[in-house]
């Protein structure tokens, strides 16, 4: 029993070093792409272009945008934006309007051809209700 404890531990600690040295690897990958004009995010969310690479300090100075730099350690850049290739628009025409008659009675749901659905209220009507309402509120 006490041996597979010991296997266990075995594969435990070499799947360990296992994915340490992968993630070091694609952090040197990735880090030996860096230039200045590659778009780049850092750990903490900001989009940026490199513009200098200071090897000797592991700086990168970034233009976040037009005239605005920071400079930020090289481990902080997690990862190269590729540009997003952008498909064409199609403009689809739109939907031609709805004929509206001369007279707009038949709109407002009152004499004529009426299409609404819900009972028309005057303006009296309406603003008894409104003020119904706020007395139930209250």
């Amino acid at each position: 029993m006490s041996i597979l404890l010991f296997v266990m531990l075995g594969v435990f600690i070499f799947m360990m070093f296992r994915r340490n040295k992968k993630t070091q690897q694609q952090q040197a990958e990735l880090q030996s792409k860096f230039g200045p004009g590659v778009d780049v995010m850092t750990s903490f969310g900001l989009f940026g272009r490199i513009v200098a690479v200071d090897e000797a300090e592991n700086k990168v100075t970034l233009e976040l945008s037009p005239g605005n730099l920071a400079t930020v350690h090289r481990q902080a850049v997690t990862k190269i934006v590729e540009p997003v290739a952008v498909e064409p628009m199609t403009v689809e025409p739109e939907p031609a309007a709805p004929a509206v008659p001369d007279d707009a009675s038949s709109l407002t749901g009152r004499e004529g051809g009426s299409t609404a659905t819900t009972p028309v209220e005057t303006p009296d009507e309406t603003l008894k209700r409104l003020n119904d309402e706020g007395k139930k509120d209250s």
